[in-house]
Protein backbone atom coordinates (compact mmCIF):
# COMPACT_ATOMS: atom_id res chain seq x y z
CA UNK A 1 0.00 0.00 0.00
CA UNK A 2 1.21 3.49 -0.87
CA UNK A 3 2.57 5.45 2.10
CA UNK A 4 0.82 8.78 2.37
CA UNK A 5 1.95 11.99 4.06
CA UNK A 6 -0.35 11.33 7.04
CA UNK A 7 1.69 8.25 7.93
CA UNK A 8 4.47 10.54 9.12
CA UNK A 9 2.07 11.14 12.05
CA UNK A 10 0.05 7.93 12.31
CA UNK A 11 2.57 5.35 11.13
CA UNK A 12 5.12 5.90 13.89
CA UNK A 13 5.36 3.26 16.61
CA UNK A 14 7.00 5.52 19.21
CA UNK A 15 5.34 8.03 21.53
CA UNK A 16 4.73 10.58 18.72
CA UNK A 17 2.57 8.01 16.90
CA UNK A 18 0.88 7.12 20.18
CA UNK A 19 -0.03 10.78 20.73
CA UNK A 20 -1.33 11.30 17.20
CA UNK A 21 -3.55 8.22 17.31
CA UNK A 22 -4.58 8.12 20.94
CA UNK A 23 -6.06 11.58 21.22
CA UNK A 24 -8.05 11.19 18.01
CA UNK A 25 -9.50 7.95 19.33
CA UNK A 26 -11.53 9.99 21.82
CA UNK A 27 -13.84 10.58 18.83
CA UNK A 28 -14.51 6.87 18.49
CA UNK A 29 -12.06 6.08 15.71
CA UNK A 30 -11.08 2.39 15.50
CA UNK A 31 -7.53 1.11 14.97
CA UNK A 32 -7.96 0.62 11.24
CA UNK A 33 -8.65 4.34 10.76
CA UNK A 34 -4.88 4.76 10.95
CA UNK A 35 -3.85 1.84 8.75
CA UNK A 36 -2.65 3.96 5.84
CA UNK A 37 -5.88 5.18 4.30
CA UNK A 38 -5.93 8.67 2.73
CA UNK A 39 -6.63 11.32 5.35
CA UNK A 40 -8.73 14.14 3.92
CA UNK A 41 -9.14 17.56 5.47
CA UNK A 42 -12.40 19.39 4.91
CA UNK A 43 -11.48 23.06 5.16
CA UNK A 44 -14.76 24.74 6.06
CA UNK A 45 -15.41 28.49 5.93
CA UNK A 46 -18.82 28.01 7.54
CA UNK A 47 -19.94 30.83 9.82
CA UNK A 48 -23.24 32.31 10.87
CA UNK A 49 -21.52 35.69 10.44
CA UNK A 50 -20.98 34.80 6.77
CA UNK A 51 -24.56 34.37 5.49
CA UNK A 52 -23.41 33.11 2.08
CA UNK A 53 -21.61 30.22 3.82
CA UNK A 54 -24.07 29.42 6.61
CA UNK A 55 -25.18 26.19 4.88
CA UNK A 56 -21.68 24.77 4.41
CA UNK A 57 -21.97 22.49 7.46
CA UNK A 58 -24.59 20.51 5.51
CA UNK A 59 -22.26 20.25 2.52
CA UNK A 60 -19.41 19.15 4.80
CA UNK A 61 -21.46 16.14 5.89
CA UNK A 62 -21.96 15.17 2.25
CA UNK A 63 -18.23 15.49 1.59
CA UNK A 64 -17.50 13.25 4.60
CA UNK A 65 -19.85 10.59 3.28
CA UNK A 66 -18.15 10.69 -0.09
CA UNK A 67 -14.69 10.38 1.47
CA UNK A 68 -15.79 7.38 3.54
CA UNK A 69 -17.42 5.71 0.53
CA UNK A 70 -14.13 6.00 -1.36
CA UNK A 71 -12.12 4.48 1.49
CA UNK A 72 -10.69 7.62 3.09
CA UNK A 73 -10.97 9.19 6.52
CA UNK A 74 -12.30 12.77 6.75
CA UNK A 75 -11.60 15.45 9.33
CA UNK A 76 -13.47 18.75 9.12
CA UNK A 77 -11.66 21.81 10.43
CA UNK A 78 -12.64 25.49 10.62
CA UNK A 79 -10.71 28.41 9.24
CA UNK A 80 -11.34 32.13 9.35
CA UNK A 81 -14.50 33.05 7.45
CA UNK A 82 -15.03 36.37 5.72
CA UNK A 83 -18.58 37.70 5.52
CA UNK A 84 -18.87 40.39 2.87
CA UNK A 85 -22.09 41.85 4.27
CA UNK A 86 -20.84 42.42 7.81
CA UNK A 87 -17.08 42.88 8.15
CA UNK A 88 -15.49 46.33 8.45
CA UNK A 89 -13.59 48.11 7.03
CA UNK A 90 -13.55 45.51 4.23
CA UNK A 91 -13.14 41.75 3.93
CA UNK A 92 -10.30 42.34 1.48
CA UNK A 93 -8.17 43.48 4.42
CA UNK A 94 -8.49 39.97 5.86
CA UNK A 95 -8.24 37.84 2.71
CA UNK A 96 -4.50 37.37 3.17
CA UNK A 97 -4.91 36.64 6.89
CA UNK A 98 -7.47 33.94 6.12
CA UNK A 99 -5.12 32.50 3.51
CA UNK A 100 -2.42 32.20 6.18
CA UNK A 101 -4.89 30.36 8.41
CA UNK A 102 -5.71 27.92 5.61
CA UNK A 103 -2.08 27.40 4.62
CA UNK A 104 -0.80 26.67 8.10
CA UNK A 105 -3.83 24.54 9.06
CA UNK A 106 -3.21 22.31 6.04
CA UNK A 107 0.57 22.12 6.39
CA UNK A 108 0.67 21.53 10.14
CA UNK A 109 -1.84 18.67 10.18
CA UNK A 110 -1.68 15.03 8.98
CA UNK A 111 -3.56 15.59 5.73
CA UNK A 112 -3.04 13.88 2.38
CA UNK A 113 -5.60 15.92 0.49
CA UNK A 114 -8.03 18.74 1.14
CA UNK A 115 -11.54 19.77 0.13
CA UNK A 116 -12.08 23.54 0.29
CA UNK A 117 -15.64 24.56 1.21
CA UNK A 118 -16.08 28.17 0.08
CA UNK A 119 -18.68 30.60 -1.23
CA UNK A 120 -18.62 34.22 -0.11
CA UNK A 121 -16.35 36.51 -2.10
CA UNK A 122 -13.04 36.33 -0.23
CA UNK A 123 -13.39 32.81 1.17
CA UNK A 124 -12.75 31.26 -2.25
CA UNK A 125 -9.49 33.07 -3.10
CA UNK A 126 -8.26 32.95 0.51
CA UNK A 127 -8.66 29.17 0.64
CA UNK A 128 -7.11 28.68 -2.80
CA UNK A 129 -4.16 30.93 -1.98
CA UNK A 130 -3.48 29.02 1.21
CA UNK A 131 -3.87 25.62 -0.41
CA UNK A 132 -1.67 26.64 -3.35
CA UNK A 133 1.18 27.46 -0.97
CA UNK A 134 1.09 23.89 0.37
CA UNK A 135 0.28 22.13 -2.94
CA UNK A 136 -1.49 18.96 -1.84
CA UNK A 137 -4.23 17.25 -3.88
CA UNK A 138 -7.12 19.71 -3.64
CA UNK A 139 -10.71 20.08 -4.83
CA UNK A 140 -13.08 23.01 -4.32
CA UNK A 141 -16.76 22.78 -3.41
CA UNK A 142 -18.55 26.11 -3.59
CA UNK A 143 -21.86 26.75 -1.84
CA UNK A 144 -23.82 28.10 -4.80
CA UNK A 145 -26.03 31.17 -5.33
CA UNK A 146 -29.32 32.08 -3.69
CA UNK A 147 -32.60 31.65 -5.50
CA UNK A 148 -33.81 34.61 -7.55
CA UNK A 149 -35.07 37.52 -5.50
CA UNK A 150 -38.72 38.48 -6.08
CA UNK A 151 -40.34 41.90 -5.79
CA UNK A 152 -43.68 43.04 -7.20
CA UNK A 153 -43.83 40.27 -9.77
CA UNK A 154 -40.28 40.57 -11.10
CA UNK A 155 -36.89 39.09 -10.35
CA UNK A 156 -34.41 41.20 -8.41
CA UNK A 157 -30.73 40.50 -7.98
CA UNK A 158 -28.38 40.78 -5.02
CA UNK A 159 -26.40 43.99 -5.01
CA UNK A 160 -27.18 45.04 -8.59
CA UNK A 161 -30.77 45.98 -7.83
CA UNK A 162 -29.78 47.26 -4.39
CA UNK A 163 -27.55 49.89 -6.01
CA UNK A 164 -30.42 50.90 -8.31
CA UNK A 165 -33.02 51.08 -5.54
CA UNK A 166 -30.58 52.96 -3.31
CA UNK A 167 -30.02 55.67 -5.93
CA UNK A 168 -33.79 55.88 -6.53
CA UNK A 169 -34.31 56.36 -2.79
CA UNK A 170 -31.72 59.16 -2.71
CA UNK A 171 -33.35 60.79 -5.73
CA UNK A 172 -36.82 60.58 -4.14
CA UNK A 173 -38.20 58.22 -6.81
CA UNK A 174 -39.17 55.49 -4.30
CA UNK A 175 -40.14 55.71 -0.64
CA UNK A 176 -38.34 54.35 2.39
CA UNK A 177 -41.21 51.87 2.84
CA UNK A 178 -40.68 50.36 -0.62
CA UNK A 179 -36.93 50.26 -0.03
CA UNK A 180 -37.62 48.27 3.17
CA UNK A 181 -39.91 45.88 1.27
CA UNK A 182 -37.11 45.16 -1.22
CA UNK A 183 -34.87 44.27 1.75
CA UNK A 184 -37.27 41.49 2.72
CA UNK A 185 -37.54 40.07 -0.81
CA UNK A 186 -33.98 40.04 -2.10
CA UNK A 187 -32.35 37.19 -0.13
CA UNK A 188 -34.82 34.31 -0.26
CA UNK A 189 -32.64 31.28 0.48
CA UNK A 190 -29.25 30.09 1.59
CA UNK A 191 -26.40 30.92 -0.76
CA UNK A 192 -24.32 33.73 -2.18
CA UNK A 193 -25.34 36.66 -4.40
CA UNK A 194 -27.62 35.53 -7.21
CA UNK A 195 -26.12 37.94 -9.74
CA UNK A 196 -22.84 37.40 -11.57
CA UNK A 197 -21.16 39.13 -8.65
CA UNK A 198 -17.83 38.18 -7.17
CA UNK A 199 -19.00 35.00 -5.41
CA UNK A 200 -20.55 33.49 -8.54
CA UNK A 201 -17.67 34.78 -10.66
CA UNK A 202 -15.19 32.96 -8.44
CA UNK A 203 -17.29 29.79 -8.47
CA UNK A 204 -17.04 29.95 -12.25
CA UNK A 205 -13.33 30.70 -11.88
CA UNK A 206 -12.59 27.52 -9.93
CA UNK A 207 -14.60 25.44 -12.39
CA UNK A 208 -12.89 27.01 -15.43
CA UNK A 209 -9.53 26.43 -13.73
CA UNK A 210 -10.51 22.77 -13.43
CA UNK A 211 -10.59 22.71 -9.63
CA UNK A 212 -14.25 21.79 -9.10
CA UNK A 213 -16.43 19.16 -10.71
CA UNK A 214 -17.91 20.16 -14.09
CA UNK A 215 -21.30 21.90 -14.08
CA UNK A 216 -21.11 22.75 -10.38
CA UNK A 217 -20.51 26.54 -10.40
CA UNK A 218 -24.08 27.75 -10.86
CA UNK A 219 -26.16 25.11 -9.03
CA UNK A 220 -28.41 27.00 -6.57
CA UNK A 221 -27.43 26.52 -2.95
CA UNK A 222 -30.71 24.81 -2.05
CA UNK A 223 -30.76 22.44 -5.05
CA UNK A 224 -30.16 18.79 -4.13
CA UNK A 225 -27.56 18.66 -6.87
CA UNK A 226 -25.37 20.93 -4.75
CA UNK A 227 -25.25 18.22 -2.07
CA UNK A 228 -24.67 15.58 -4.73
CA UNK A 229 -21.65 17.49 -6.04
CA UNK A 230 -20.28 17.73 -2.50
CA UNK A 231 -20.59 13.98 -2.05
CA UNK A 232 -18.96 13.22 -5.38
CA UNK A 233 -16.17 15.66 -4.56
CA UNK A 234 -15.53 13.73 -1.34
CA UNK A 235 -15.12 10.57 -3.40
CA UNK A 236 -12.95 12.29 -5.97
CA UNK A 237 -10.46 13.80 -3.52
CA UNK A 238 -9.58 10.30 -2.33
CA UNK A 239 -8.79 9.31 -5.90
CA UNK A 240 -6.71 12.45 -6.38
CA UNK A 241 -4.62 11.45 -3.37
CA UNK A 242 -4.20 7.92 -4.66
CA UNK A 243 -3.16 9.26 -8.06
CA UNK A 244 -0.91 11.90 -6.46
CA UNK A 245 -2.42 14.72 -8.52
CA UNK A 246 -1.45 17.90 -6.69
CA UNK A 247 -2.86 21.38 -7.10
CA UNK A 248 0.07 22.53 -9.23
CA UNK A 249 -0.75 19.88 -11.86
CA UNK A 250 -4.16 21.51 -12.37
CA UNK A 251 -3.16 25.16 -11.88
CA UNK A 252 -1.04 25.53 -14.99
CA UNK A 253 -0.46 28.64 -17.06
CA UNK A 254 -2.94 27.29 -19.64
CA UNK A 255 -5.61 26.86 -16.96
CA UNK A 256 -5.19 30.47 -15.86
CA UNK A 257 -5.60 31.61 -19.47
CA UNK A 258 -8.82 29.58 -19.72
CA UNK A 259 -10.19 31.25 -16.61
CA UNK A 260 -9.50 34.71 -18.05
CA UNK A 261 -11.30 33.82 -21.29
CA UNK A 262 -14.29 32.33 -19.46
CA UNK A 263 -14.54 35.34 -17.16
CA UNK A 264 -14.80 37.69 -20.13
CA UNK A 265 -17.58 35.59 -21.66
CA UNK A 266 -19.68 35.56 -18.49
CA UNK A 267 -19.17 39.27 -17.70
CA UNK A 268 -17.49 38.35 -14.43
CA UNK A 269 -16.49 40.58 -11.56
CA UNK A 270 -13.41 42.80 -11.78
CA UNK A 271 -12.39 41.31 -8.42
CA UNK A 272 -11.57 38.14 -10.34
CA UNK A 273 -8.41 39.88 -11.57
CA UNK A 274 -6.88 40.72 -8.23
CA UNK A 275 -7.66 37.27 -6.82
CA UNK A 276 -6.39 35.30 -9.81
CA UNK A 277 -3.14 37.28 -9.73
CA UNK A 278 -2.70 36.41 -6.06
CA UNK A 279 -3.42 32.70 -6.63
CA UNK A 280 -0.94 32.61 -9.52
CA UNK A 281 1.65 34.25 -7.28
CA UNK A 282 1.21 31.53 -4.67
CA UNK A 283 1.39 28.56 -7.06
CA UNK A 284 4.30 30.10 -8.99
CA UNK A 285 2.69 30.67 -12.39
CA UNK A 286 3.83 33.89 -14.11
CA UNK A 287 0.76 36.08 -14.64
CA UNK A 288 0.54 39.83 -15.14
CA UNK A 289 -2.16 42.44 -15.51
CA UNK A 290 -1.42 42.61 -19.23
CA UNK A 291 -2.43 38.94 -19.59
CA UNK A 292 -6.00 39.86 -18.64
CA UNK A 293 -6.18 42.41 -21.43
CA UNK A 294 -4.51 40.10 -23.93
CA UNK A 295 -6.59 36.97 -23.29
CA UNK A 296 -9.94 38.72 -22.86
CA UNK A 297 -9.69 40.74 -26.08
CA UNK A 298 -12.12 39.67 -28.79
CA UNK A 299 -14.01 37.46 -26.32
CA UNK A 300 -17.77 38.01 -26.71
CA UNK A 301 -20.16 38.41 -23.79
CA UNK A 302 -22.37 35.31 -23.84
CA UNK A 303 -24.02 35.33 -20.40
CA UNK A 304 -26.99 37.67 -20.20
CA UNK A 305 -26.68 38.11 -16.45
CA UNK A 306 -26.89 41.05 -14.09
CA UNK A 307 -25.07 43.40 -13.72
CA UNK A 308 -24.14 43.27 -17.43
CA UNK A 309 -27.43 41.72 -18.58
CA UNK A 310 -30.93 40.80 -17.46
CA UNK A 311 -31.01 37.38 -15.77
CA UNK A 312 -29.77 35.77 -12.55
CA UNK A 313 -27.69 32.74 -11.57
CA UNK A 314 -30.66 30.40 -11.11
CA UNK A 315 -31.63 31.10 -14.73
CA UNK A 316 -28.00 30.61 -15.80
CA UNK A 317 -27.91 27.13 -14.29
CA UNK A 318 -31.15 26.05 -15.97
CA UNK A 319 -29.90 27.46 -19.30
CA UNK A 320 -26.80 25.26 -19.28
CA UNK A 321 -24.49 27.10 -16.90
CA UNK A 322 -20.76 27.47 -17.35
CA UNK A 323 -20.45 24.24 -19.43
CA UNK A 324 -22.63 25.79 -22.14
CA UNK A 325 -20.45 28.91 -22.18
CA UNK A 326 -17.18 26.96 -22.32
CA UNK A 327 -18.57 24.81 -25.13
CA UNK A 328 -19.06 27.97 -27.19
CA UNK A 329 -15.42 28.94 -26.51
CA UNK A 330 -13.74 25.62 -27.34
CA UNK A 331 -11.78 27.07 -30.24
CA UNK A 332 -10.45 29.87 -27.99
CA UNK A 333 -9.43 27.95 -24.85
CA UNK A 334 -6.71 25.43 -24.08
CA UNK A 335 -8.64 22.18 -24.54
CA UNK A 336 -6.11 19.64 -23.31
CA UNK A 337 -5.61 20.89 -19.74
CA UNK A 338 -6.14 18.33 -16.99
CA UNK A 339 -9.11 18.97 -14.72
CA UNK A 340 -9.83 17.75 -11.24
CA UNK A 341 -12.12 14.90 -12.36
CA UNK A 342 -9.24 13.39 -14.32
CA UNK A 343 -10.51 14.41 -17.76
CA UNK A 344 -9.45 17.21 -20.07
CA UNK A 345 -11.46 20.39 -20.59
CA UNK A 346 -12.45 19.17 -24.07
CA UNK A 347 -13.70 15.86 -22.69
CA UNK A 348 -15.71 17.62 -20.00
CA UNK A 349 -17.40 20.28 -22.13
CA UNK A 350 -17.45 19.22 -25.79
CA UNK A 351 -21.06 18.01 -25.58
CA UNK A 352 -22.48 20.77 -23.36
CA UNK A 353 -25.53 22.57 -24.72
CA UNK A 354 -27.43 25.85 -24.36
CA UNK A 355 -31.02 25.30 -23.21
CA UNK A 356 -32.15 28.94 -23.22
CA UNK A 357 -30.42 31.17 -25.76
CA UNK A 358 -31.80 34.35 -24.22
CA UNK A 359 -29.87 33.63 -21.02
CA UNK A 360 -26.76 32.17 -22.69
CA UNK A 361 -26.12 33.52 -26.15
CA UNK A 362 -24.49 31.43 -28.88
CA UNK A 363 -21.11 32.76 -29.97
CA UNK A 364 -22.65 33.55 -33.37
CA UNK A 365 -25.03 36.08 -31.75
CA UNK A 366 -23.41 37.38 -28.53
CA UNK A 367 -24.80 39.95 -26.13
CA UNK A 368 -21.70 42.07 -26.87
CA UNK A 369 -18.96 41.41 -29.37
CA UNK A 370 -15.97 42.32 -27.20
CA UNK A 371 -16.63 42.60 -23.48
CA UNK A 372 -13.40 41.54 -21.83
CA UNK A 373 -11.65 43.57 -19.17
CA UNK A 374 -9.65 46.54 -20.43
CA UNK A 375 -6.32 47.34 -18.78
CA UNK A 376 -5.51 51.05 -18.87
CA UNK A 377 -2.02 52.50 -18.76
CA UNK A 378 -0.79 56.08 -18.76
CA UNK A 379 0.66 58.69 -16.43
CA UNK A 380 -2.36 58.39 -14.12
CA UNK A 381 -1.94 54.62 -13.83
CA UNK A 382 1.66 53.70 -14.75
CA UNK A 383 1.27 50.17 -13.40
CA UNK A 384 -2.26 49.75 -14.67
CA UNK A 385 -5.93 50.28 -13.92
CA UNK A 386 -8.95 48.31 -15.12
CA UNK A 387 -12.44 48.91 -16.42
CA UNK A 388 -15.31 46.49 -17.15
CA UNK A 389 -16.85 47.66 -20.43
CA UNK A 390 -19.78 45.24 -20.28
CA UNK A 391 -21.10 47.12 -17.23
CA UNK A 392 -20.26 50.63 -18.50
CA UNK A 393 -22.03 53.27 -20.56
CA UNK A 394 -20.58 52.93 -24.08
CA UNK A 395 -20.62 56.69 -24.71
CA UNK A 396 -18.31 57.27 -21.74
CA UNK A 397 -15.63 54.75 -22.67
CA UNK A 398 -13.74 57.44 -24.57
CA UNK A 399 -14.11 60.74 -22.73
CA UNK A 400 -12.02 63.79 -21.83
CA UNK A 401 -13.23 66.15 -19.13
CA UNK A 402 -12.59 68.02 -15.89
CA UNK A 403 -11.80 66.07 -12.72
CA UNK A 404 -13.84 66.52 -9.56
CA UNK A 405 -11.83 65.15 -6.65
CA UNK A 406 -12.74 63.62 -3.30
CA UNK A 407 -9.61 63.31 -1.15
CA UNK A 408 -10.91 60.31 0.81
CA UNK A 409 -14.12 58.51 1.69
CA UNK A 410 -14.85 60.92 4.55
CA UNK A 411 -14.58 63.89 2.19
CA UNK A 412 -16.93 62.08 -0.20
CA UNK A 413 -19.48 61.27 2.51
CA UNK A 414 -19.45 64.87 3.75
CA UNK A 415 -20.03 66.52 0.36
CA UNK A 416 -21.85 64.05 -1.90
CA UNK A 417 -25.35 65.25 -1.01
CA UNK A 418 -24.53 68.96 -1.26
CA UNK A 419 -26.89 70.41 -3.88
CA UNK A 420 -24.56 73.40 -4.32
CA UNK A 421 -21.63 71.22 -5.38
CA UNK A 422 -19.77 72.82 -8.31
CA UNK A 423 -20.08 69.82 -10.58
CA UNK A 424 -21.32 69.09 -14.10
CA UNK A 425 -22.68 65.89 -15.71
CA UNK A 426 -19.65 65.52 -17.98
CA UNK A 427 -17.11 65.75 -15.11
CA UNK A 428 -14.96 62.80 -14.10
CA UNK A 429 -15.25 61.86 -10.43
CA UNK A 430 -12.04 60.89 -8.60
CA UNK A 431 -11.80 59.21 -5.19
CA UNK A 432 -8.43 58.87 -3.46
CA UNK A 433 -7.32 56.81 -0.46
CA UNK A 434 -9.08 53.54 -1.34
CA UNK A 435 -6.06 51.38 -2.20
CA UNK A 436 -4.56 48.40 -0.37
CA UNK A 437 -2.44 50.46 2.04
CA UNK A 438 -4.52 53.60 2.12
CA UNK A 439 -7.92 52.46 3.39
CA UNK A 440 -6.50 49.90 4.39
CA UNK A 441 -7.66 46.82 2.50
CA UNK A 442 -8.88 48.24 -0.82
CA UNK A 443 -12.66 48.33 -0.20
CA UNK A 444 -15.49 48.11 -2.71
CA UNK A 445 -16.07 51.85 -2.89
CA UNK A 446 -15.07 52.31 -6.54
CA UNK A 447 -18.70 52.38 -7.66
CA UNK A 448 -19.41 55.24 -5.25
CA UNK A 449 -22.79 56.87 -5.77
CA UNK A 450 -23.24 59.96 -7.89
CA UNK A 451 -23.69 63.41 -6.33
CA UNK A 452 -27.30 64.04 -5.33
CA UNK A 453 -27.28 67.12 -7.57
CA UNK A 454 -26.67 64.84 -10.58
CA UNK A 455 -29.30 62.29 -9.55
CA UNK A 456 -31.93 65.02 -9.39
CA UNK A 457 -30.99 65.96 -12.95
CA UNK A 458 -31.68 62.37 -14.03
CA UNK A 459 -28.00 61.47 -14.47
CA UNK A 460 -27.39 57.78 -13.69
CA UNK A 461 -23.76 57.27 -14.73
CA UNK A 462 -20.54 59.29 -14.72
CA UNK A 463 -16.94 58.20 -15.04
CA UNK A 464 -15.55 57.32 -11.63
CA UNK A 465 -11.85 56.71 -10.98
CA UNK A 466 -10.28 55.30 -7.82
CA UNK A 467 -7.58 53.03 -6.44
CA UNK A 468 -10.28 50.91 -4.83
CA UNK A 469 -12.40 47.97 -6.02
CA UNK A 470 -16.10 47.63 -6.72
CA UNK A 471 -18.62 44.94 -5.94
CA UNK A 472 -19.02 42.34 -8.65
CA UNK A 473 -22.72 43.13 -8.52
CA UNK A 474 -22.08 46.78 -9.41
CA UNK A 475 -22.27 48.58 -12.75
CA UNK A 476 -21.24 51.87 -14.30
CA UNK A 477 -18.29 53.44 -16.08
CA UNK A 478 -15.89 52.80 -13.25
CA UNK A 479 -12.08 52.81 -13.47
CA UNK A 480 -10.62 50.69 -10.66
CA UNK A 481 -7.39 49.40 -9.09
CA UNK A 482 -5.34 52.46 -10.13
CA UNK A 483 -1.71 51.52 -9.46
CA UNK A 484 0.34 52.76 -7.75
CA UNK A 485 -2.32 53.84 -5.28
CA UNK A 486 -2.60 57.37 -3.95
CA UNK A 487 -1.38 56.50 -0.45
CA UNK A 488 2.07 55.47 -1.72
CA UNK A 489 2.46 58.56 -3.89
CA UNK A 490 0.97 57.35 -7.14
CA UNK A 491 -0.06 60.04 -9.62
CA UNK A 492 -3.64 59.68 -8.37
CA UNK A 493 -2.54 61.39 -5.16
CA UNK A 494 -1.62 64.52 -7.12
CA UNK A 495 -4.90 65.05 -9.02
CA UNK A 496 -6.77 68.26 -8.25
CA UNK A 497 -10.30 69.38 -9.06
CA UNK A 498 -10.17 71.14 -12.41
CA UNK A 499 -7.42 68.98 -13.91
CA UNK A 500 -8.26 67.42 -17.27
CA UNK A 501 -8.40 63.60 -17.41
CA UNK A 502 -8.73 61.55 -20.55
CA UNK A 503 -10.15 58.03 -20.56
CA UNK A 504 -9.51 56.32 -23.89
CA UNK A 505 -10.53 52.68 -23.70
CA UNK A 506 -9.93 52.21 -27.41
CA UNK A 507 -6.26 53.12 -26.91
CA UNK A 508 -6.08 51.53 -23.41
CA UNK A 509 -5.06 54.89 -21.93
CA UNK A 510 -5.74 56.86 -18.75
CA UNK A 511 -4.06 60.24 -19.00
CA UNK A 512 -3.84 63.17 -16.60
CA UNK A 513 -3.25 66.25 -18.74
CA UNK A 514 -0.94 68.04 -16.32
CA UNK A 515 2.69 68.82 -17.17
CA UNK A 516 5.51 66.83 -15.63
CA UNK A 517 6.92 70.02 -14.10
CA UNK A 518 3.65 70.73 -12.33
CA UNK A 519 3.33 67.12 -11.16
CA UNK A 520 6.89 67.28 -9.80
CA UNK A 521 6.02 70.40 -7.78
CA UNK A 522 2.89 68.74 -6.41
CA UNK A 523 4.85 65.63 -5.51
CA UNK A 524 7.38 67.69 -3.54
CA UNK A 525 4.52 69.09 -1.45
CA UNK A 526 2.56 65.84 -1.09
CA UNK A 527 2.06 64.42 2.42
CA UNK A 528 0.65 60.87 2.73
CA UNK A 529 -2.55 60.47 4.72
CA UNK A 530 -2.19 58.75 8.09
CA UNK A 531 -3.89 55.35 8.32
CA UNK A 532 -3.90 55.24 12.15
CA UNK A 533 -3.18 51.51 12.44
CA UNK A 534 -0.22 51.02 14.77
CA UNK A 535 -0.57 47.40 15.93
CA UNK A 536 -1.78 43.93 15.07
CA UNK A 537 -2.55 42.40 11.74
CA UNK A 538 -3.68 45.66 10.09
CA UNK A 539 -0.30 47.21 10.83
CA UNK A 540 1.48 44.16 9.38
CA UNK A 541 -0.77 44.32 6.33
CA UNK A 542 -0.02 47.99 5.65
CA UNK A 543 3.70 47.40 5.97
CA UNK A 544 3.85 44.37 3.66
CA UNK A 545 0.95 44.42 1.19
CA UNK A 546 1.78 44.53 -2.51
CA UNK A 547 -0.03 46.77 -4.96
CA UNK A 548 -3.22 45.79 -6.78
CA UNK A 549 -1.53 45.14 -10.12
CA UNK A 550 0.24 42.10 -8.62
CA UNK A 551 -2.71 40.79 -6.58
CA UNK A 552 -2.38 42.70 -3.28
CA UNK A 553 -0.86 39.72 -1.49
CA UNK A 554 1.56 40.21 1.41
CA UNK A 555 5.10 40.35 0.10
CA UNK A 556 6.32 37.49 2.31
CA UNK A 557 3.53 35.11 1.23
CA UNK A 558 4.14 34.88 -2.51
CA UNK A 559 5.44 31.53 -3.73
CA UNK A 560 5.01 28.00 -2.39
CA UNK A 561 6.38 26.71 0.92
CA UNK A 562 5.28 23.12 0.27
CA UNK A 563 3.97 20.52 2.70
CA UNK A 564 7.20 19.43 4.38
CA UNK A 565 7.66 20.18 8.10
CA UNK A 566 11.22 20.09 9.38
CA UNK A 567 10.73 19.55 13.11
CA UNK A 568 8.65 17.34 15.40
CA UNK A 569 6.60 18.59 18.37
CA UNK A 570 8.17 16.08 20.76
CA UNK A 571 11.65 14.61 21.27
CA UNK A 572 12.24 11.02 20.21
Amino acid sequence: MKKYRSQEWFGATDKSGFIARSWLKNQGLPNDAFDGRPIIGICNTWSELTPCNAHLRDLAEQVKQGVLEAGGIAFEFPVMSLGEALMKPTTMLYRNLASMDVEESIRANPLDGVVLLTNCDKTTPACLMGAASVDLPTIVVTGGPMLNGKHKGRDIGSGTDLWKFSEELRAGIITQQEFNEVENNMSRSAGACNTMGTASTLSCMVESLGLSLPDSAAIPAVDANRKRVARLSGRRIVELVKQDICLSQILTREAFENAIIANAAIGGSTNFIIHLLAIAGRIGVPLSLDDFDKHSQNIPLLANLKPSGSYLMEDFHYAGGLPAVINQLLDKVNQDVLQVNGLTLKENYSNSKIYNDDVIKPISAPLQDDAGTIVLKGNLSPDGAIIKPSAATPELLNHKARAFVFENIEDYNERINDLDLDINPEDILVLKGAGPKGYPGMPEVGNFGLPLKMLKLGIRDMIRISDGRMSGTAFGTVVLHVSPESNVGGTLALVKTGDIIELNCQQRQLILHVSEDELSKRRDNWIPEETNYSRGYASLYIQTVNQANTGADLNFLTGKSGSFIKREPHPK
